[in-house]
């Protein structure tokens, strides 16, 4: 008879180390901390950011695909209002500031609207 118990548990533990393995990588390659010190003028200066980007948008604009570039600057827009002094001040001490998260919440909110909306409110 199939041990259906430990089966799961095999997978379990397969799953876990996966993604212990990822965790490891993202703690070496200091990725977090890459993603919290937002640094706009030294990206849009580095060469090795900028060629890519620059060939993302020519390519996204040649194509026509008005709806992934909009996506796509709502993500840096996104991660440009995290770097932010509004959001560091989000969180302070150990108390997180109340009257500063609804209208974070209403800008995530509008955000994931206009998201679906392009996505599944729309036909191209």
């Amino acid at each position: 008879m199939v041990d259906v118990g430990a089966i799961a548990g095999n997978i379990a533990d397969k799953i876990g180390a996966f993604f212990s393995s990822i965790g490891g990588l993202l703690q070496a390659t200091h990725l977090p901390e890459q993603i919290k010190s937002v640094d706009v003028a030294g990206l849009f200066s580095n060469p090795w950011f900028l060629v890519p980007f620059i060939a993302f948008v020519a390519y996204m604009i040649y194509k026509q695909a008005f709806r992934d570039l909009f996506i796509a600057a709502l993500f840096m827009g996104a991660w440009y209002v995290s770097g932010t002094h509004y959001m560091h001040t989000l969180v302070i001490g150990d108390e997180l500031q109340i009257n500063k998260v609804l209208p974070l919440l209403f800008g995530g909110a509008v955000v994931v609207g206009l998201v679906i909306y392009l996505y599944f409110g729309r036909s191209d």
